[in-house]
């Protein structure tokens, strides 16, 4: 289908779900809340879905798109069932600046927006799992520790992005054998572009 991703995770053409009409769904840009494309595993087949950036559903005040602590009981429980799992394909992520920065578009200066990029795979998977909720499916993404790259940026935390040796054990291993790949992606098989602003790009 013309405008629709194809990588080493195969087609989106087809989906576990009906493909979505609504404006929430844009397979171009991830925001929190928006409906976006995941890949899981169902009785045996490795296919495409949709669902919305937020694992809860709308049931907190706070978006919850990133979780890190995978020992937590609630966390636990989603994350070590296998059918609860799935990889989220990305062709870049940002970060902003901690520091407000001129951005040459004229105005005042602003926290600007840096991109990160794996250098060997145009689309890369990030670790996440979801759950049905009242509003419809919903997924989170794993994060682990910023690597030398991102650090600068954003010291706290950062997607776990997985290498293509690394998604069979994601969506198959027991828990005890995915947690080792909740580790942050080699720094230097990844390149950065930023500050910019959200017109620029």
């Amino acid at each position: 289908m013309a405008g629709e991703p194809e990588s080493i995770f195969g087609s989106a053409a087809t989906l576990f779900c009906e493909r979505p009409c609504d404006n929430r769904f844009d397979p171009r840009e991830l925001r929190p809340g928006s409906r976006n494309y995941v890949i899981r595993e169902q009785d045996g087949t490795r296919d495409w879905d949709v669902m919305t950036w937020d694992v809860l559903g709308g049931q907190t005040k706070w978006k919850m798109i990133n979780v890190r602590q995978l020992g937590l009981a609630h966390w636990r429980k989603l994350a070590e069932p296998p059918e609860n799992r799935c990889l989220v394909p990305l062709t870049e992520f940002c970060e902003f600046t901690p520091e407000k920065h001129d951005l040459g578009d004229g105005k005042p200066p602003l926290k600007g927006e840096v991109w990160f990029q794996v250098v060997d795979q145009p689309v890369f998977g990030v670790a996440g799992f979801w759950q049905s909720t009242k509003e419809g499916n919903g997924f989170t993404m794993v994060t682990c520790d910023p690597n030398s790259l991102i650090e600068p940026i954003h010291p706290k935390a950062t997607i776990t992005i997985l290498g293509p040796e690394d998604i069979d054990r994601r969506l198959q291993g027991s828990y005890d054998e995915i947690l080792p790949l909740q580790r942050p992606y080699a720094a230097n098989e990844m390149t950065v572009r930023g500050p910019v602003s959200y017109a620029s790009r």
